[in-house]
């Protein structure tokens, strides 16, 4: 009797069974590992993505830290009587309105004497513009943007005190 091993040589059938599934076990083997690889790029991947988001949501903190102090500022600045009500409104709105937020409220609903103000004047052309109009177009200019800053007075006072308490809820 020859022995089993010597059979299965001998035999064509078995060996092309046997080889055949020797390749799809080392093809499955290959298609684990590589598919193992991918598991792991992909972990690395998730990992490289929660690092940025966190940089980046720390970055835009920071930024927006930033903003608020300068809304602050300027804020206490009108107060104090060191920044006029149209200068104000001009700074103020343009800083809020590069605030980010996941949901922006509505500034203009929030503040709308300070928008109001800042509609009525954003078209006075300023600096270099300014010193090119005549001195009868400047005091026509003046004279409406007097109107206007005594027409929003007394709301953007109380307004600049619920920016101030609104700033506390912001940056904390």
């Amino acid at each position: 009797m020859e022995p089993e091993s010597e059979l299965i040589f001998r035999n064509p059938g078995i060996t092309m069974i046997w080889m055949l599934t020797s390749l799809a076990a080392l093809i499955i083997l290959a298609l684990a590992v590589y598919a193992g690889h991918l598991l792991w790029l992909l972990k690395q991947q998730r990992q490289a993505q929660c690092h940025q988001q966190k940089a980046h949501q720390k970055k835009l903190s920071a930024y927006n830290q930033n903003l608020c102090q300068s809304l602050e500022a300027i804020a206490k600045a009108t107060q104090q009587g060191q920044c006029g009500l149209s200068e104000a409104a001009i700074r103020l709105c343009v800083v809020m309105g590069q605030l980010q937020f996941k949901s922006a409220p509505d500034l203009e609903q929030r503040f709308p004497a300070l928008h109001g103000l800042y509609a009525a004047i954003r078209h006075h052309p300023t600096h270099d513009a300014r010193l090119q109009l005549s001195n009868k177009e400047i005091r026509k200019l003046d004279k409406e943007r007097l109107q206007h800053e005594q027409e929003f007075e007394q709301a953007i006072v109380k307004e600049l005190e619920v920016l101030l308490d609104w700033q506390v809820e912001l940056s904390s």
